[in-house]
């Protein structure tokens, strides 16, 4: 009887306990931080509704590189590492969301006695039951760490979408600049057939007399020269080839992208349109991955401030011999305990782990500070740098076309002995020149893009992976 007061009377404390705390949840609560995002953005160009859909590299219009960003999406081992980092923190969370619930375990023990001295007997003794123990959050540490493992989650989950999007740039720049070496191998080919047209003259004309062998000599060591370069750009081909190999999981190797005949890199077509700063917050993932960041880190000074206060606990156990049947019918024992554990001296243990938590928490705020600033430049600096290389664009495209019409004119002359070729090498140098410029520009607006895109932290899509 004494018994089954007590039981009730611990059940009723606890019932009490909880009801009184059920919202008494210590700790400060995340509030959105007040970052000031400027209204526009510097760059002239900047403005407009932003880019709609996730899919901005298949503006390049390019079917190789569309198969490669798929590839990498499904297959790339730094996603995959991300996605096994977020199946970790979903099983956190749901560990801590088990906390707050009644614990109970079976036992069985058995031992056997023997008796050493006179009047001691021997015997065997098995007894099994269940152990079971409630901690009621009466100050809400539980609750504290389970929005921590949501927040902790939801970071990992923004990381997962930060690992597609710096993938998914590396692979479209390492794209474009496979590219590019592809249309300087091309624009190679035709400056060694340029150079050889106007060799093959030289030598006519010294054949003729008309010329000194020292211009064939110059003529060959200009072809020379030209010629040299096809070994490193080769070299570079090659080295993009095996990092997108790497990037889409493949073993390096084999020559994965075929080259092209052209002598052109992938433009973007469609109009570029930033939007506003205040976009970066809901769609660029290292922002929110940063936020989740504060979040989880202000839930962890909650918990720590928790551990100042004192708490409740209610263990207890059900047992019984279980060695013979008669035993078990008349001996069941039942126990529980109430316990309150209330904190006096620990030499500044909890208050120090209560600052540490605060400062983390500081960090936190001051990393989300510094995670916008750094997006805010990367558009800045995206949109800059395409103003800038369409300028300069436009200006080598000019530059081709004069460079062509100089070199055809003096070409012409020198045939007619009317211009030395001195002059004929310096225009060939120059139009070899003027359109290595421009194919680079062209490469460098096309990065730009990339890079553009990137800052804006537009998600990419999300295939089934390979794993």
């Amino acid at each position: 009887m004494k018994r089954e007061t007590g039981l009730r009377a611990a059940g009723l404390f606890a019932h009490l306990a909880c009801a009184a705390c059920a919202a008494c949840v210590v700790g400060p609560d995340t509030k959105p931080p007040d970052l000031a995002a400027p209204d526009a953005y510097a760059a002239g160009m900047a403005g407009g509704e932003g880019p709609s859909g996730p899919a901005w590299w298949r503006g390049f219009e390019d079917g190789a590189l569309n198969a490669l960003v798929v590839d990498a999406l499904s297959g790339n081992l730094t996603v995959g590492v991300a996605e096994a980092r977020l199946e970790e923190a979903l099983a956190l969370a749901r560990a801590e969301r088990s906390d707050p619930f009644p614990r109970v375990d079976g036992f069985a023990e058995a031992g056997l006695t023997e008796g050493i001295s006179g009047g001691l007997g021997s015997g065997q003794e098995t007894v099994g039951g269940l152990s079971f123990g409630f901690v009621p959050d009466l100050f809400g540490r539980r609750r504290r760490e389970l929005e921590a493992a949501r927040a902790a989650a939801a970071a990992e989950r923004f990381g997962l979408d930060d690992a597609r999007r710096l993938v998914t740039a590396q692979v479209a720049g390492t794209y474009l600049e496979l590219r590019r070496t592809d249309a300087r191998l091309a624009l190679l080919e035709d400056s060694l057939d340029l150079q050889n047209r106007t060799l093959e003259i030289v030598r006519l004309r010294a054949e003729a007399g008309l010329a000194a062998d020292l211009d064939v000599q110059r003529a060959l060591a200009d072809l020379a020269q030209t010629r040299a370069q096809r070994g490193p750009l080769a070299a570079s081909r090659a080295q993009a080839d095996t990092l997108l190999a790497v990037l889409t999981a493949r073993p390096p190797g084999e020559q994965l992208v075929e080259p092209t005949g052209g002598a052109a890199v992938p433009s973007y077509a469609g109009e570029v349109a930033a939007g506003v700063p205040a976009d970066l917050l809901r769609v660029r993932p290292d922002l929110r991955a940063a936020e989740a960041d504060l979040v989880a880190a202000t839930a962890r000074v909650g918990a720590e401030v928790a551990d100042l206060y004192p708490s409740f606990s209610l263990p207890g156990a059900v047992t019984a011999d279980i060695g013979s049947s008669e035993a078990l019918a008349g001996g069941v024992l039942a126990a529980i305990t109430a316990v309150l554990d209330v904190p006096l001296l620990d030499g500044g243990r909890r208050r120090a782990e209560v600052r540490a938590a605060r400062a983390r928490a500081d960090a936190a705020l001051l990393s989300y500070e510094r995670a916008l600033l750094v997006a805010l430049r990367d558009v800045e600096t995206a949109l800059v740098a395409i103003e800038s290389a369409e300028a300069r664009r436009a200006d080598l495209a000019v530059a081709v076309e004069a460079s062509e019409r100089a070199f055809r004119q003096l070409q012409a002359l020198y045939t007619e002995g009317l211009a030395s070729l001195i002059d004929v090498l310096d225009a060939q140098r120059q139009l070899i020149t003027s359109r290595e410029a421009f194919v680079n520009s062209e490469a460098e607006l096309a990065a730009s893009v990339v890079d553009f895109y990137t800052a804006l932290g537009i998600e990419a899509l999300r295939p089934v992976s390979k794993r």
